[in-house]
C-alpha cells in the first residue's frame, strides 16, 4: 500500500514565539522525513495521524499531540485524511516537555480550542495584543502537559505495517493469529516475535489497544456508543463499556465529556 508525499514547506521564518500551521492532509499521504531548528508540536483536530521518528512510529487521536524536539528527523502523515495543526515554537521558549525525545501527551479541550483560535487569527495583524494572549495561553497549557503512553504503537517492516493497516481498517475483524501468520508467510512464533520487537506490544494486546483507539475517534465523530460498540466487534455494549473503562478507567460517556478516570458514570 503506497502513501504519497506532501511537500515539505520551505524558506518559512522561524517561530517568534510561535506559529501554527493549518492544513489538510489527504488519504494516504505523508511528508518525507525531515527536521527543524525548533520544536514542533504535531496535532490534528480531525482524523488521525501517523508519526515516525529514531524512537519508533505511533498513531495519534485527536485526543492526543506528538512534542518533536528541535533537530528531530520525522515524517507525519494520515492514513484516512486529517485536518493538520502543526505548531512551531522557538527551542528557547521553556515548555515544560523534554528538549531531547519525543514525547506524548494528552490535549486537553481547552488548548484544542487555542490551538483552533490560533490557525484561526495566523495572518490577521495582532494590533491589540489578542494573538499574543492566545500565543502565551497556549504556552502555559504546554507547561502543563502530562505525558501519556496510550498512543497506538506503530510497526516499521511492510508486513507489519500492512497487517495493522488491515485492523485499523477493520477493528471488527476475528482472524486468528495463526492465519495472519500464514497470510503473511511466516510461522505464528515469527510473526508474534517481530511484532513485540516493533511495536514493544503482543498483537493480542496491540488489537484491544487499537479497538479502543478507534472506539475515541468513532465516539468523537458522533457515533452512540452501541453504534460504536457493534462496529468494532463487541458481543455486547456492555462488555465495550468493561473494555473502555478497564482500559482507560472510566466509561466512554464520561471519558468524551473530558471528565477524570474512575470518575464517569
Amino acid at each position: 500500500m503506497n502513501w504519497d508525499i506532501i511537500e515539505a514547506p520551505h524558506n518559512l521564518p522561524p517561530p517568534d514565539p510561535l506559529k501554527v500551521r493549518a492544513q489538510s492532509i489527504p488519504a494516504r499521504h505523508s511528508f518525507p522525513e525531515h527536521s527543524h531548528e525548533w520544536h514542533q508540536m504535531v496535532y490534528a483536530i480531525s482524523g488521525v495521524l501517523t508519526v515516525t521518528t529514531r524512537a519508533g512510529s505511533f498513531v495519534i487521536s485527536p485526543e492526543q499531540a506528538a512534542w518533536l524536539p528541535t533537530g528531530l528527523d520525522h515524517k507525519v502523515g494520515s492514513m484516512f485524511g486529517a485536518e493538520f495543526r502543526s505548531l512551531w515554537i522557538d527551542q528557547r521558549i521553556a515548555s515544560g516537555l523534554p528538549a531531547d525525545q519525543p514525547t506524548l501527551f494528552a490535549v486537553s479541550p481547552l488548548l484544542r480550542a487555542l490551538i483552533v483560535e490560533a490557525a484561526r487569527i495566523e495572518s490577521e495583524h495582532d494590533d491589540d495584543g489578542y494573538a499574543a494572549r492566545i500565543t502565551q495561553l497556549i504556552l502555559d497549557q504546554l507547561q502543563r502537559t502530562t505525558p501519556i503512553s496510550t498512543a497506538l504503537p506503530w510497526p516499521t517492516s511492510p508486513a507489519l505495517v500492512s497487517l495493522c493497516e488491515t485492523l485499523y481498517a477493520e477493528p471488527a475483524d476475528a482472524t486468528e493469529v495463526e492465519a495472519w501468520a500464514r497470510t503473511l508467510g511466516m510461522s505464528e512464533r515469527t510473526l508474534a516475535r517481530r511484532f513485540l520487537a516493533e511495536t514493544g506490544m503482543s498483537l493480542r494486546s496491540w488489537r484491544r489497544r487499537l479497538r479502543l483507539f478507534r472506539a475515541i475517534e468513532m465516539l468523537g465523530s458522533g457515533l452512540d456508543v452501541t453504534r460504536t460498540a457493534l462496529e468494532l466487534g463487541y458481543g455486547s455494549t456492555s462488555a465495550f463499556i468493561y473494555a473502555f473503562r478497564q482500559e482507560l478507567g472510566s466509561s466512554p460517556q464520561a471519558y468524551m465529556k473530558g471528565e477524570p478516570a474512575n470518575g464517569g458514570t
